[in-house]
């Protein structure tokens, strides 16, 4: 029997090491601007939307696999393998959308740790925004003086915060089981819930996650061939599959945690009312469980972003800027957004927005560029997984044209 455990426990703890991109890739898929959308959707509409929340994380799956298999086969990142295919000027101006998005992800999440940080210690936003730049420097210098791996420790540390203070209201106060199950049928009800399907799907989906987890992918592994090649595919539909459920897992508890205690209440249009509705309805130490959550979604997000964003510059551009320069300068804008003293609700709403408009630009030659057998050999795409990409691509599109449009119609 000893003899049976001894290389199941070896091989268990070789598969594990293989593990880790996709968390980081994930933390994207827990940022403040969900917390945003999610609250407000639980809030407005009970357990309505909650289909949205798994259909997405099912969507997003797929496109983080496709994104790490990328890197794993060709050995390049998706910012990479699309400047091998522009000229340069579309090659400019294809950079330009990504650092516009880059920007405004970097908005919402450093006005996400802000919020929190006010809410913990009741500091002025822009003070905290400062903070959580500083804080996410020194994350950043973890990368750039220690390596990949350290830095997915730390971030991956910083999941199990998050999905430890969003979870917890799920076990203080456990949602209807009948109102979940009904929850999932698919359904909208009015042009409002549609909005906010769309504003939840374009938090859920982002553009520089699906750029990111194609860099990290091939530089904790680099490019694989064979038997070799295969092994690590296997370990990457795991490695996402498991942070997929964990953020799923951490999203869907936020619209649960809004529609059974904060359907219908009025003074929960803001992160930080639905705080103090929380501290209401189950306590102090639940609503500081949620600042928590949040403080941590914003420092590992505005990290994870920063990072992303180095990386796009570098394989659109093949220019590499000091990573703590480059912090600097994209951190500039949302600062400027705290100081200006903007409602920081309407900020994290406006910058789902623009990030709306960078999802095409991601997902369009991420699924050309796996469906090709010219790029991919034989690891590219089966007919059926083109299909499906596709299919999810238009769906993702589809209701970002409709975030812009409903945003801007009302």
């Amino acid at each position: 029997m000893a003899e049976t455990v001894g290389p199941k426990l070896a091989r268990m703890r070789a598969g594990s090491v293989l593990l880790g991109p996709a968390f980081v890739a994930a933390i994207a898929y827990v940022d403040p601007g969900n917390v945003a959308s999610n609250i407000s959707a639980g809030a407005q509409y009970g357990y309505l939307l909650v289909w949205v929340i798994v259909a997405a994380n099912l969507m997003a799956a797929l496109v983080q696999y496709l994104s790490a298999k990328l890197g794993l086969v060709t050995g390049m990142s998706l910012p990479e393998a699309v400047r091998e295919r522009m000229p340069r000027g579309a090659r400019l101006a294809y950079w330009g959308q990504a650092e516009l998005v880059a920007i405004a992800t970097d908005l919402a999440e450093v006005v996400g740790g802000a919020i929190a940080l006010n809410l913990l210690f009741d500091l002025p936003l822009l003070a905290g925004g400062v903070i959580t730049g500083i804080v996410s420097m020194a994350l950043l210098l973890v990368q750039d003086r220690r390596g990949q791996r350290p830095f997915e420790r730390v971030v991956t540390g910083l999941l199990a915060i998050i999905a430890i203070g969003f979870l917890a209201s799920v076990f203080v106060e456990p949602p209807s089981g009948s109102g979940t199950l009904g929850g999932l049928v698919p359904r909208f009800d009015g042009a409002g819930s549609v909005l906010l399907a769309a504003a939840m799907l374009g938090a859920t989906v982002m553009p520089h996650a699906v750029y990111l987890h194609s860099g990290l992918a091939r530089d904790r592994h680099g490019r694989q061939r064979g038997s070799g090649l295969s092994r690590l595919l296997r370990a990457t539909r795991i490695d996402v599959g498991l942070a997929m459920v964990l953020a799923g897992a951490v999203n869907l508890s936020m619209v649960l945690l809004a529609a059974t205690i904060l359907r219908g209440r009025g003074d929960v249009d803001s992160i930080a009312g639905a705080h103090a509705a929380i501290g209401q309805m189950l306590g102090g130490a639940v609503a500081l469980l949620f600042a928590i959550g949040l403080l941590a979604s914003g420092l590992a997000s505005t990290s994870v972003g920063a990072y992303a964003g180095a990386m796009i510059m570098q394989g659109l551009l093949r220019k590499r800027i000091p990573l703590l320069l480059r912090r600097l300068i994209t951190l500039t804008p949302a600062i400027a957004v705290l100081a200006a003293g903007a409602d920081p609700s309407r900020a994290l709403v406006v910058s789902q927005v623009v990030l709306s408009f960078g999802i095409p630009f991601a997902l369009v030659p991420l699924v050309r560029l796996t469906s090709d057998r010219a790029v991919m050999g034989a690891q590219a795409n089966h007919r059926f997984t083109t299909a499906l990409a596709w299919a999810i691509a238009g769906v993702i599109i589809v209701l970002n044209i409709a975030l812009v449009y409903l945003t801007f119609a009302g």
